[in-house]
């Protein structure tokens, strides 16, 4: 029986103990892990939102051999769920809660193939993590520009699979517009080559553009040829205390209109910095003041750039004069870069520490977002009282992570209880405003059910069609991003 006769049933213990003999017997013992105490790290998700079951996790440690895997999981019916570095912020890399399916995890694939000044390009396979890729191009004088608090854990694999933001998308765009090529293996079992790394190349449909963003529902990337950058010669941080996201974006604009050398520039409310200081070990406070809202901002030098500290220096000086921003302080040296940066990446750890928090990862345009931050907050707190909400995060692409904390109501069961409520609040906010629910995190199964309520009919048949196309005995990631 081929895989494109095997049904859509879930799939039976007989099945999934057969799918995992013949793993390793073929492949070895380390290919399937069993022992519960070897599962359990993989089958729950980064915020403890969403735990799921699985009888192995499958590690396959070359391309082939995840083709051989899914070939035989096709034949058996036996849905698979391809997990990197288990950092989803949506539930996209959990195992379903009935044990139909089983982990596929790419970490033992965590090779750099080659890297190349030269080309400006790196091939990495999926298990890379992301700082690793960074300290690689780093050897040959060159750079990765995309990064993120999770850089430490998140893996190559996912950021394609989520298209992945960060903090540099402002210079650089999403994972979308740094990958060149990827090799996957398709639901069918075949490999799709594409790392060749054209720059053109029109021979019909893009399958890397279509396996990006999919959450690993149309397939399983093994590989990708990656974009780099030159090495930045120099950065600076400057740490700004601002009135209001309004003035942070008037900040920005002014900064644009005279350089183009800023490469992030991050919005962060008051309410959020005390929480990274009072839950996360070795942060301080910036600023000698209290400010309603702070900004982040960093610029790079390049060969023949102007000096970046000296460039912050000269261009905030006059906004300070003029009340844009309320005081500053430039980083000064690649220690106190670091600490600014942690107090940034730290705030949903920090969220986590203090309780109950409902995550929102939305978008709408860029000069809207100021009025929709405000308003949005207040509108909530409003309907929910005893509920803080804020946004923070990448003002300048129009992204902002919109969380809302249990605060006075937040109890046990305050997740299932008003919390589907506030997300479709806030959703309903976005949607009226033009903008997107997952900017960059992605739908996963978190946000599954208010894709389907919010999006156009015409998209969600599109995705559905395109799923069943791909992998009509839907064994690719079940439960994830297409209704």
């Amino acid at each position: 029986m081929n895989a494109a006769m095997t049904s859509r049933l879930p799939s039976n213990s007989a099945d999934r103990q057969r799918l995992i003999a013949a793993v390793r017997e073929r492949f070895g013992e380390r290919a399937a892990l069993t022992d519960p105490a070897d599962i359990a790290p993989w089958t729950t998700d980064w915020r403890g939102r969403f735990h799921g079951e699985a009888d192995a996790v499958l590690e396959p440690k070359a391309t082939e051999q995840v083709a051989a895997i899914v070939v035989m999981a096709g034949q058996l019916g036996v849905p698979l769920v391809p997990q990197g570095g288990n950092t989803s912020m949506v539930g996209g890399a959990t195992p379903p809660a009935d044990g139909s399916a089983l982990v596929l995890s790419l970490r033992r694939m965590n090779r750099i193939r080659s890297i190349s000044a030269g080309d400006n390009q790196a091939v990495a396979e999926a298990g890379v993590i992301l700082a690793n890729l960074h300290d690689e191009a780093a050897k040959v004088g060159r750079r990765f520009p995309l990064t993120l608090g999770a850089r430490g854990s998140c893996t190559i694999g996912g950021l394609i699979s989520t298209n992945a933001g960060g903090t540099q998308v402002l210079r650089f765009g999403t994972m979308r517009s740094l990958v060149a090529g990827i090799e996957a293996v398709l639901p069918d079992g075949s490999i799709h080559s594409g790392l060749s790394g054209l720059k053109k190349d029109n021979r019909g449909y893009s399958l890397d553009q279509l396996l990006i963003g999919a959450e690993g529902t149309l397939g399983i990337v093994t590989a990708a040829a990656l974009r780099l950058v030159p090495a930045a010669v120099s950065r600076a941080v400057a740490w700004v205390g601002v009135d209001s996201p309004q003035s942070a974006l008037k900040l920005l604009r002014q900064l644009e209109g005279q350089t183009d050398q800023i490469e992030g520039f991050e919005l962060v409310p008051a309410d959020s910095l005390k929480l990274v200081l009072r839950h996360v070990p070795g942060t301080r406070a910036p600023l000698a003041d209290e400010h309603p809202w702070h900004v982040l901002v960093e610029a790079t030098a390049h060969e023949g750039d102007e000096e970046p500290a000296g460039l912050i220096e000269r261009l905030l000086a006059p906004a300070i004069e003029s009340g844009l921003a309320r005081d500053a302080i430039l980083a000064a040296n690649e220690a106190q870069t670091e600490a600014f940066w942690k107090i940034r990446d730290a705030i949903s750890e920090a969220e986590r520490a203090e309780g109950p928090t409902l995550a929102h990862d939305i978008s709408v345009a860029v000069e809207a977002m100021p009025d929709f931050m405000v308003t949005a907050a207040e509108t909530l707190e409003k309907a929910f009282p005893g509920v803080i909400a804020s946004g923070f995060g990448h003002l300048g692409d129009g992204n902002v992570h919109f969380h809302v904390r249990g605060g006075s109501r937040a109890d046990e069961g305050w997740y299932d209880g008003e919390g589907p409520a506030i997300s479709r609040m806030v959703h309903d906010l976005v949607t009226a405003a033009g903008g997107s629910i997952s900017a960059e995190h992605g739908i996963g199964q978190m946000k599954r059910d208010e894709f389907e309520r919010l999006a156009p009919p015409g998209r969600i048949a599109a995705l559905r069609h395109i799923k069943d196309a791909l992998d009509p005995c839907g064994i690719m990631n079940p439960g994830k991003l297409v209704p």
